[in-house]
Protein backbone atom coordinates (compact mmCIF):
# COMPACT_ATOMS: atom_id res chain seq x y z
CA UNK A 1 0.00 0.00 0.00
CA UNK A 2 0.89 3.89 -0.19
CA UNK A 3 0.94 5.59 2.63
CA UNK A 4 -2.08 8.07 0.69
CA UNK A 5 -4.07 4.91 0.45
CA UNK A 6 -4.40 4.46 4.31
CA UNK A 7 -7.82 5.62 5.64
CA UNK A 8 -7.15 4.82 9.59
CA UNK A 9 -3.51 5.59 9.90
CA UNK A 10 -2.07 8.93 9.16
CA UNK A 11 1.17 9.99 8.49
CA UNK A 12 3.18 13.09 9.08
CA UNK A 13 6.99 13.02 8.22
CA UNK A 14 9.54 15.30 10.10
CA UNK A 15 13.18 14.59 7.92
CA UNK A 16 14.22 11.25 8.38
CA UNK A 17 11.48 10.54 11.05
CA UNK A 18 7.99 8.99 10.27
CA UNK A 19 5.08 9.05 12.11
CA UNK A 20 2.26 6.90 11.69
CA UNK A 21 -0.79 7.66 13.85
CA UNK A 22 -3.63 5.04 14.65
CA UNK A 23 -6.53 7.46 13.72
CA UNK A 24 -9.64 6.22 14.62
CA UNK A 25 -9.64 7.72 17.85
CA UNK A 26 -13.73 7.69 17.95
CA UNK A 27 -13.42 3.78 18.67
CA UNK A 28 -10.23 4.48 21.01
CA UNK A 29 -8.24 3.09 17.76
CA UNK A 30 -9.80 -0.56 18.39
CA UNK A 31 -7.54 -2.25 16.40
CA UNK A 32 -9.99 -4.04 14.20
CA UNK A 33 -11.48 -3.94 10.36
CA UNK A 34 -10.02 -1.47 8.06
CA UNK A 35 -7.00 -0.79 11.08
CA UNK A 36 -6.39 -4.51 11.87
CA UNK A 37 -5.91 -4.33 7.39
CA UNK A 38 -3.35 -1.38 7.53
CA UNK A 39 -1.68 -2.74 10.33
CA UNK A 40 -0.96 -5.73 8.84
CA UNK A 41 0.85 -3.86 5.78
CA UNK A 42 2.35 -0.59 7.87
CA UNK A 43 5.67 -2.47 8.65
CA UNK A 44 6.91 -3.88 5.61
CA UNK A 45 5.35 -0.70 3.92
CA UNK A 46 8.04 1.39 6.32
CA UNK A 47 10.87 -1.13 5.84
CA UNK A 48 10.32 -0.70 2.02
CA UNK A 49 10.37 3.23 2.65
CA UNK A 50 13.68 4.90 1.21
CA UNK A 51 12.35 8.51 2.92
CA UNK A 52 12.33 7.10 6.34
CA UNK A 53 14.83 6.02 8.57
CA UNK A 54 13.08 5.92 12.19
CA UNK A 55 8.70 4.91 12.70
CA UNK A 56 6.77 6.52 15.48
CA UNK A 57 3.83 4.57 16.31
CA UNK A 58 1.25 6.68 18.01
CA UNK A 59 -2.73 7.17 18.47
CA UNK A 60 -4.98 9.63 18.05
CA UNK A 61 -7.06 10.78 20.95
CA UNK A 62 -7.37 9.44 24.31
CA UNK A 63 -5.77 5.85 23.42
CA UNK A 64 -2.84 4.63 21.83
CA UNK A 65 -5.07 1.68 20.82
CA UNK A 66 -7.50 0.80 24.13
CA UNK A 67 -8.48 -3.03 23.20
CA UNK A 68 -11.20 -4.59 20.35
CA UNK A 69 -14.11 -3.55 19.02
CA UNK A 70 -17.21 -5.44 20.95
CA UNK A 71 -18.99 -5.60 17.45
CA UNK A 72 -15.73 -7.18 15.65
CA UNK A 73 -15.18 -9.46 18.24
CA UNK A 74 -19.23 -10.50 17.94
CA UNK A 75 -18.58 -10.75 14.18
CA UNK A 76 -15.61 -12.89 14.60
CA UNK A 77 -17.20 -15.34 16.33
CA UNK A 78 -19.56 -16.28 13.80
CA UNK A 79 -17.64 -15.37 11.13
CA UNK A 80 -15.06 -18.20 10.30
CA UNK A 81 -13.80 -17.01 7.34
CA UNK A 82 -13.68 -13.53 8.92
CA UNK A 83 -11.84 -14.94 11.43
CA UNK A 84 -9.25 -16.83 9.60
CA UNK A 85 -8.46 -13.69 7.27
CA UNK A 86 -8.06 -12.10 10.68
CA UNK A 87 -5.21 -15.07 12.08
CA UNK A 88 -3.31 -13.88 8.38
CA UNK A 89 -3.43 -10.09 9.60
CA UNK A 90 -2.34 -10.69 12.80
CA UNK A 91 0.79 -12.60 11.81
CA UNK A 92 1.57 -9.97 9.67
CA UNK A 93 1.12 -7.26 12.22
CA UNK A 94 3.54 -9.67 14.51
CA UNK A 95 5.64 -10.42 11.72
CA UNK A 96 5.70 -7.46 10.00
CA UNK A 97 6.96 -5.67 13.27
CA UNK A 98 10.12 -8.22 14.17
CA UNK A 99 11.16 -8.07 10.18
CA UNK A 100 11.22 -3.97 9.61
CA UNK A 101 14.91 -3.60 10.17
CA UNK A 102 14.25 0.25 11.21
CA UNK A 103 13.76 1.06 14.43
CA UNK A 104 10.11 1.44 15.33
CA UNK A 105 9.36 3.96 18.46
CA UNK A 106 5.85 3.47 20.38
CA UNK A 107 4.47 6.84 21.50
CA UNK A 108 1.63 5.18 23.97
CA UNK A 109 -0.09 8.06 24.42
CA UNK A 110 -2.98 6.76 26.44
CA UNK A 111 -4.29 3.18 27.33
CA UNK A 112 -2.82 0.56 24.88
CA UNK A 113 -4.63 -2.60 25.35
CA UNK A 114 -5.03 -5.96 23.99
CA UNK A 115 -3.65 -6.30 20.56
CA UNK A 116 -3.00 -2.53 20.98
CA UNK A 117 -0.89 -3.51 24.41
CA UNK A 118 0.93 -6.23 21.87
CA UNK A 119 1.69 -3.93 18.52
CA UNK A 120 3.64 -1.40 21.07
CA UNK A 121 5.32 -4.39 22.95
CA UNK A 122 6.83 -5.58 19.54
CA UNK A 123 7.97 -2.02 19.14
CA UNK A 124 12.07 -1.17 19.97
CA UNK A 125 11.67 1.53 22.68
CA UNK A 126 8.22 2.68 24.11
CA UNK A 127 7.94 5.59 25.74
CA UNK A 128 4.11 5.75 27.62
CA UNK A 129 2.12 8.90 29.24
CA UNK A 130 2.53 8.21 32.71
CA UNK A 131 -1.31 7.95 32.88
CA UNK A 132 -1.58 5.17 30.04
CA UNK A 133 -2.16 1.63 30.68
CA UNK A 134 -1.03 -1.57 29.54
CA UNK A 135 -2.60 -4.83 29.51
CA UNK A 136 -3.71 -7.69 27.59
CA UNK A 137 -7.69 -8.74 29.20
CA UNK A 138 -8.03 -11.09 26.21
CA UNK A 139 -9.03 -13.66 29.21
CA UNK A 140 -11.54 -11.59 30.47
CA UNK A 141 -13.99 -11.91 27.36
CA UNK A 142 -12.93 -15.57 27.23
CA UNK A 143 -10.29 -15.66 24.82
CA UNK A 144 -6.50 -16.66 24.28
CA UNK A 145 -4.01 -14.08 24.23
CA UNK A 146 -2.91 -15.57 20.96
CA UNK A 147 -2.41 -12.76 18.45
CA UNK A 148 1.22 -12.13 20.23
CA UNK A 149 0.48 -11.19 23.89
CA UNK A 150 1.82 -14.89 24.68
CA UNK A 151 5.12 -14.18 23.30
CA UNK A 152 6.68 -10.90 23.84
CA UNK A 153 5.34 -10.09 28.03
CA UNK A 154 7.60 -13.10 28.84
CA UNK A 155 10.08 -11.90 26.66
CA UNK A 156 9.58 -8.42 28.31
CA UNK A 157 9.04 -9.36 32.24
CA UNK A 158 9.76 -13.17 32.66
CA UNK A 159 7.07 -15.47 32.97
CA UNK A 160 6.00 -15.04 36.61
CA UNK A 161 5.21 -11.80 35.78
CA UNK A 162 3.77 -12.30 32.82
CA UNK A 163 1.93 -14.98 33.55
CA UNK A 164 -0.10 -13.36 36.50
CA UNK A 165 -1.07 -10.09 34.50
CA UNK A 166 -2.25 -12.63 31.20
CA UNK A 167 -3.83 -14.51 33.19
CA UNK A 168 -5.99 -11.96 35.33
CA UNK A 169 -6.15 -9.73 32.35
CA UNK A 170 -4.94 -6.57 34.84
CA UNK A 171 -3.36 -3.55 33.30
CA UNK A 172 -0.50 -1.98 34.46
CA UNK A 173 -0.10 1.59 35.06
CA UNK A 174 3.25 2.97 32.70
CA UNK A 175 5.32 4.06 35.35
CA UNK A 176 4.95 0.63 37.24
CA UNK A 177 5.48 -0.92 33.56
CA UNK A 178 8.77 1.31 33.13
CA UNK A 179 9.63 -0.13 36.58
CA UNK A 180 9.29 -3.30 36.01
CA UNK A 181 10.93 -3.38 32.24
CA UNK A 182 8.03 -3.51 30.16
CA UNK A 183 8.63 -0.58 28.63
CA UNK A 184 11.54 2.00 28.27
CA UNK A 185 10.10 4.82 29.87
CA UNK A 186 7.04 6.44 31.55
CA UNK A 187 6.99 10.54 31.98
CA UNK A 188 4.19 13.18 31.85
CA UNK A 189 1.43 13.43 29.02
CA UNK A 190 3.31 17.10 28.41
CA UNK A 191 6.71 15.95 28.07
CA UNK A 192 6.08 12.73 25.77
CA UNK A 193 6.10 14.56 22.10
CA UNK A 194 9.38 16.27 23.21
CA UNK A 195 11.18 12.93 24.68
CA UNK A 196 9.90 10.84 21.71
CA UNK A 197 11.28 13.49 19.03
CA UNK A 198 14.64 14.14 20.31
CA UNK A 199 14.79 10.26 20.71
CA UNK A 200 13.65 9.69 17.32
CA UNK A 201 15.90 12.68 15.87
CA UNK A 202 19.06 10.80 18.15
CA UNK A 203 18.81 7.49 15.91
CA UNK A 204 18.00 9.15 12.65
CA UNK A 205 21.23 10.78 13.07
CA UNK A 206 23.06 7.62 13.70
CA UNK A 207 24.94 4.85 11.81
CA UNK A 208 21.52 3.89 9.92
CA UNK A 209 22.94 0.24 8.36
CA UNK A 210 24.81 -0.20 12.47
CA UNK A 211 21.33 0.26 13.60
CA UNK A 212 19.06 -1.35 11.61
CA UNK A 213 22.04 -4.96 11.73
CA UNK A 214 21.63 -4.23 15.34
CA UNK A 215 17.80 -4.62 15.64
CA UNK A 216 17.83 -7.65 12.67
CA UNK A 217 20.95 -9.72 15.05
CA UNK A 218 18.45 -9.19 18.11
CA UNK A 219 15.54 -9.86 16.90
CA UNK A 220 16.56 -13.45 15.54
CA UNK A 221 15.84 -15.24 18.60
CA UNK A 222 12.65 -13.29 19.00
CA UNK A 223 11.24 -13.91 15.27
CA UNK A 224 12.11 -18.21 16.18
CA UNK A 225 10.36 -17.93 19.23
CA UNK A 226 7.16 -16.28 17.39
CA UNK A 227 7.27 -18.79 14.02
CA UNK A 228 7.21 -21.72 16.73
CA UNK A 229 4.49 -19.79 18.94
CA UNK A 230 2.26 -18.05 16.59
CA UNK A 231 0.36 -20.54 15.04
CA UNK A 232 -0.55 -22.70 18.54
CA UNK A 233 -1.83 -19.16 20.29
CA UNK A 234 -3.96 -18.48 17.12
CA UNK A 235 -5.37 -22.07 17.17
CA UNK A 236 -6.18 -21.96 20.39
CA UNK A 237 -7.75 -18.37 20.19
CA UNK A 238 -10.05 -19.72 17.21
CA UNK A 239 -11.36 -22.50 19.53
CA UNK A 240 -11.22 -20.08 22.67
CA UNK A 241 -13.52 -18.07 20.34
CA UNK A 242 -16.63 -20.46 19.81
CA UNK A 243 -16.70 -21.87 23.48
CA UNK A 244 -19.95 -21.00 25.96
CA UNK A 245 -17.56 -18.52 27.97
CA UNK A 246 -16.42 -16.59 25.17
CA UNK A 247 -20.47 -16.20 24.13
CA UNK A 248 -21.10 -15.19 28.00
CA UNK A 249 -18.35 -12.63 28.30
CA UNK A 250 -19.43 -10.79 25.14
CA UNK A 251 -23.48 -11.29 26.58
CA UNK A 252 -22.20 -9.54 29.90
CA UNK A 253 -20.03 -7.34 28.21
CA UNK A 254 -23.41 -5.97 26.27
CA UNK A 255 -25.66 -6.33 29.35
CA UNK A 256 -22.92 -4.05 31.39
CA UNK A 257 -23.07 -7.02 34.33
CA UNK A 258 -20.32 -9.65 35.51
CA UNK A 259 -19.95 -12.56 33.42
CA UNK A 260 -21.10 -15.65 34.79
CA UNK A 261 -18.41 -18.46 33.34
CA UNK A 262 -18.83 -22.41 33.34
CA UNK A 263 -15.40 -23.33 32.34
CA UNK A 264 -17.28 -24.41 28.85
Amino acid sequence: MRFEDYKSISFSRRGKVLTATLNVPDQLNAIAGALHTELAHLFPDVAADPDTDVLVLTGAGRAFSAGGDLSHIDKMRNDPHGFSEAVREAKRIVFGAIDCDKPVIAKVNGDAIGLGATVALFCDIIFAADTARLGDPHVKIGLVAGDGGAIIWPQMIGYARAKHYLLTGDLVPAPEAAAMGLINFSLPAEELDAAVDAYADRLAAGATKAIRWSKVTMNIGLKQLAHQMMDAGMAYEAMASITADHGEAIAAMRERRKPAYTGR
